[in-house]
């Protein structure tokens, strides 16, 4: 480093010394001032008596002669490009989902200026200097915590409020002994949906959590909906990661058994829709309805993209009739439809439960394919010709899934109920262990 003149240490000395040192110290060649935690210019004596003026310095000296109930020490530290409280203040918003622009309004910045002793930034001022700062801290904090562990990757799509075309790549690792952390990796805005594009996302999101070099033999798990694209790309993965192993969604899967059911009774899904628009942005029936049946509950207004909610809807009305039905008396008269309620209900009201238990988080593996093999039990009771194509259903997306079968036999191996290793050549004994707290399911990518 070059060496200081001698009169320029001499000169920010004398400014020092005139103005005190409770308002700048000097580090190096540059004269800091302590209160706006900013550098100032010393070239000139009138420079520094104009930062005096400055509205920021004025707020800063009011804040520090005003009166506390509480005395509190300050600390400053030695000058650095960027504040370190508009660093954690950042990290604060960002990680309680508060938006920048809060920082806006006037009673927020008032209170926060209040209590903190500190000049508030700006929205623009976090945004452009500290989001990315933040960004690289929690990148390299999944890194380190990843580090040389297994993973699974789990990749899902999902349009925003703007028709945007929006794709979210999360992670999880893979231990022996406890579930692993699970971590947003990256989200990333999509041209459109294909199989290349996801295979460009995934690359580049290992990338980023491997930049000296992708641990390709670390990746054993790669989990996604039933999309054509996605089992394509899955496809395409397991060329460059040999031991990984592609599961569709489990849970996505019992959606479509459940909706398969839905397509099989058509008066059941009129009634639940007609109530349904009854009550839909009508506060005076809504209210009318809870005097006139204070201890029925409301009757559900189930969502399609919304697991398992149309059979939970069917099973209400199934056991709450009397309240419920008469606001769709034309659909009620028809003679089939307390058979049909009774059959949803008592053959497939379960599987929205199962498709809740499936969607918690550190589920062992073996916990999750008992789950599965439940389902199938359960499914295969209806001997109706409604309840054998149902079923059928089931085995269909079943022996779609690939992935699953090659999990199952894990899970068995680590079980003990099998001892051979076909079909897992890719792999080595040691790999199965980090298999024993494997998620089935792509929800984490959901919430």
């Amino acid at each position: 480093m070059p060496k200081v003149k001698a009169n320029t240490c001499s000169r920010l000395q004398s400014f020092v010394s005139e103005f005190g040192s409770s308002f700048f110290l000097i580090n190096e060649s540059v004269l800091f001032c302590k209160l706006c935690e900013v550098k100032v210019n010393a070239q000139k004596r009138f420079t520094v008596l104009q930062h005096f003026k400055t509205e920021k310095h004025i707020r800063s000296v009011n804040r520090i002669d005003k009166p506390k109930k509480s005395q509190q020490l300050i600390e400053f530290n030695l000058p650095t490009k960027k504040c370190q409280f508009n660093k954690d203040l950042c990290e604060v918003m960002l990680f309680a989902n508060i938006p920048l622009y809060e920082l806006e309004n006037v009673k927020f910045r008032a209170f926060l200026q209040e209590y903190t002793g500190k000049e508030i930034p700006k929205e623009a001022t976090l945004r452009k200097g500290y989001v990315d700062d933040c960004y690289k801290d929690t990148l390299e904090k999944i890194r380190n915590h990843v580090s040389n562990n297994k993973i699974w990757v789990s990749i899902d799509e999902t349009t925003d409020v703007e028709g945007r075309f929006v794709a979210n790549v999360i992670i999880g690792v893979l231990l022996t002994d406890r579930p692993g952390e699970i971590f947003l990796l990256n989200t990333e805005e999509l041209e459109k949906e294909n199989h290349q594009i996801i295979f460009k996302l995934f690359d580049k999101s290992m990338n980023l959590l491997w930049p000296q070099g992708v641990q390709h033999d670390n990746v054993l798990l790669f989990l996604s909906d039933a999309a054509p694209y996605m089992v394509k790309s899955g496809k395409a993965f397991q060329a460059l990661y040999s031991k990984m192993v592609h599961v569709t969604c489990i849970v996505h899967g019992f959606h479509r058994v459940a909706e398969e059911i839905r397509s099989y009774f058509n008066t059941v899904d009129q009634l639940i829709s007609s109530v349904k628009k009854v009550f839909l942005k009508a506060p005076f029936r809504i209210r009318i309805f809870k005097i006139e049946a204070p201890d029925t509950p409301m009757p559900p207004q189930p969502i399609l993209t919304r697991w398992g909610t149309w059979l939970d809807a069917a099973k209400y009305y199934y056991e709450n009739d009397a309240s419920s039905i008469k606001k769709a008396k034309d659909i009620f008269n028809n003679p089939d439809l307390k058979a049909n309620l009774a059959f949803i209900s008592s053959n497939y009201s379960f599987l929205s439960t199962y498709i809740t238990r499936l969607e918690k988080q550190n589920m062992m593996l073996s916990e999750s394919i008992s789950v599965v093999k439940t389902v199938k039990e359960k499914l295969q009771s209806p001997q109706g010709a409604k309840g054998k194509a149902i079923y059928k259903k089931f085995e269909n997306v079943l022996s779609k899934n690939e992935g699953f079968k090659i999990i199952e036999k894990i899970s068995n191996i680590l079980d003990g109920i099998d001892n051979s290793m076909e079909n897992l050549e890719n792999f080595q004994v040691n790999d199965l262990q980090f298999y024993k707290f494997a998620p089935l399911t792509s929800v984490d990518v959901e919430r």
